[in-house]
């Protein structure tokens, strides 16, 4: 909270952009603890699917980021295909894996499937209006900066309220400017997005 003095009318309290990210974050934590309850209560009665629903939120791994999506599209080619993952809120993640995998993982249009990529992996950028290999590019803003001995982390909370965690330097972090409120891109190799799905 943020007080400011005044006379008539002229002081008051207002949030800072702390206190509103942390209310919003509250926001859209309600509604997906609502749809979670909605979920459970239609599968209630069968255990194969109540199972599956359980088991979303029973899966550690070391990768920092984290998103479940769901299947858009998959793209076949002789070795590999690229499969894109609608992750909400307008935001999607491309990824190249072996058409192996694909049909290891029983991957098809409308699945379930989490898309996990590890910190360093992720380029930040604050630049825009220039072409770059990286299939993914998830833009928002910064609303964490620190630093530490040789590298620091920055986490760019996107449109939709997710969030991506990049590894960069302190040199790096210095140069783009980046600090909190500092809009930024977050680039991502398709070849760096792991993709899993529940047992």
């Amino acid at each position: 909270m943020e007080r400011k003095t005044g006379g008539q009318k002229g002081g008051g309290t207002t949030l800072t952009t702390y206190g509103r990210r942390v209310v919003g974050a509250y926001r859209r934590l309600e509604q997906e603890r609502e749809q979670v309850l909605k979920k459970l209560a239609e599968v209630m009665d069968d255990f194969d699917e109540y199972y599956h629903v359980i088991r979303r939120f029973d899966m550690k791994t070391s990768a920092r980021n984290q998103f479940l999506g769901t299947v858009k599209t998959i793209k076949t080619g002789p070795i590999n295909a690229e499969v894109v993952l609608d992750i909400g809120s307008g935001d999607t993640l491309a990824a190249v894996i072996t058409n192996e995998s694909v049909e290891h993982l029983a991957l098809k249009v409308g699945s379930e499937a989490y898309a996990m990529i590890k910190a360093p992996w992720v380029i930040v950028t604050t630049s825009d209006g220039f072409k770059t290999s990286a299939r993914n590019e998830l833009r928002g803003t910064v609303v964490r900066c620190q630093e530490g001995a040789v590298s620091g982390e920055v986490i760019i909370e996107l449109s939709g309220g997710k969030t991506v965690a990049a590894i960069v330097t302190n040199d790096s972090i210095k140069s783009l400017g980046l600090k909190e409120g500092v809009k930024a891109c977050a680039l991502i190799k398709a070849s760096h997005v792991i993709l899993a799905v529940n047992a």
